[in-house]
């Protein structure tokens, strides 16, 4: 497993993913599968990370001590991944029975209640990278679903 921090170019969110390989990471960027988890957009790209990079052992002063150990930082392993990914999956389809489907009027919709000229309600539905940008920029709270969702109309 590999960690990358990436970016958005819609709101220029951090986060990070992991990735089996940089192949994967590669192959899932060409047909579109990895988007933003804070605005959606679809078009990710790697962040700039910082190496850690150790120094080497021939360049230590006499009374210098050796370094600590470090705790091993490498992250979840694929196990907790799943179980995370799952727990979230299973919240999710919780909610959404909840909320009312929108479709592509989410963001008018979002807006309404906003302003007062629509009840408060729970809704979920479509927003383009531009209209969820939008909405961050009016203060009005909205976020993407973290696992993939099939719109009703598109279900069999």
């Amino acid at each position: 497993m590999i960690v990358f921090d990436l970016c958005c170019s819609a709101g220029d969110h951090r986060f990070e993913a992991w990735f089996a390989s940089s192949e994967s990471f590669a192959d899932q960027q060409e047909r579109g599968l990895i988007a933003c988890p804070v605005c959606g957009d679809a078009d990710v790209r790697k962040a700039v990370m910082a190496p850690r990079v150790g120094a080497k052992s021939n360049q230590m002063t006499s009374g210098a001590r050796a370094p600590a150990p470090v705790a091993d930082d490498s992250g979840p392993g694929p196990e907790i991944v799943r179980k995370l990914l799952a727990d979230l999956a299973a919240k999710q389809a919780e909610m959404l029975p909840r909320s009312r489907w929108v479709g592509r009027e989410f963001a008018d919709a979002a807006r309404a209640m906003h302003e007062g000229r629509a009840a408060e309600d729970l809704i979920h539905g479509q927003a383009s990278p531009e209209e969820a940008q939008a909405l961050r920029d009016d203060g009005i709270a909205a976020m993407p679903l973290l696992v993939p969702f099939v719109p009703p109309e598109a279900a069999n």
